[in-house]
């Protein structure tokens, strides 16, 4: 599921290797993660891990939750991606990235002179783009040009749309309501996009299109 590497003024103080369903940080000693600061509360935030994917949540922490310098309530987490904490960075990195960018190192003439590259299983180079069917917004369509893109209403219902190197997926985020795709709705696991796939989110229509 990945690790955290935990730095404070870029020196790496701790890793953590994530392997429970639920992973909680705070300044308490009872938590997975402690960080003893005062910018950081008691219970701040909480790591759930669902399938293969992970979400921090923020836990109406005082001084807030940050992912790359944007606050967030509760987020999908990509690799590489900073969570900032106080003063604290905590890198997250996913075992599958990194075994995927692996693959992509291989020098050419490293099998007996020969110019042989294996490129790793990958999506179409063109980004895929949803596209919104109805409401004041219909035939509006956005590009997924992102690791990880989150569409729909804060508060209400939010989901996201991440690109691995096998494809997009579909997760839900935010909202008692979930998802749904071509009118099946999501289960607690993400579920892959298939060109032409039909998303209703929030009382909205988008259509995933890609290649």
């Amino acid at each position: 599921m990945g690790k955290l590497v935990v730095s404070l003024d870029n020196v790496v103080i701790k890793e953590v290797q994530i392997t429970k369903d639920r992973t909680t940080l705070g300044r308490r000693p009872y938590n997975d993660i402690v960080i003893d600061n005062l910018a950081v509360s008691g219970e701040h935030a909480v790591l759930l891990a669902v399938g293969n994917e992970v979400y921090i949540e923020d836990l109406n922490s005082t001084n807030g939750t940050y992912i790359n310098g944007k606050a967030i309530k509760k987020q999908l987490l990509a690799h590489n991606d900073t969570v900032e904490i106080g003063k604290y960075r905590i890198r997250y990195q996913t075992e599958e990235a990194a075994d995927y960018e692996k693959t992509m190192v291989l020098r050419p003439g490293a099998f007996g002179g020969a110019q042989a590259v294996v490129p790793p299983p990958t999506v179409s180079q063109l980004p895929a783009s949803i596209k919104v069917l109805n409401g004041g917004a219909a035939g509006r369509e956005v590009l997924l040009t992102k690791v990880v893109t989150t569409v729909g209403k804060p508060g209400t219902q939010v989901a996201s749309i991440a690109k691995r190197p096998t494809g997009y997926v579909l997760a839900h985020v935010e909202g008692e309501s979930r998802p749904s795709i071509n009118g099946v709705r999501l289960s607690d696991d993400v579920m892959p996009l298939k060109n032409g796939d039909v998303i209703e989110l929030a009382g909205t229509q988008m259509q995933f299109i890609q290649g």
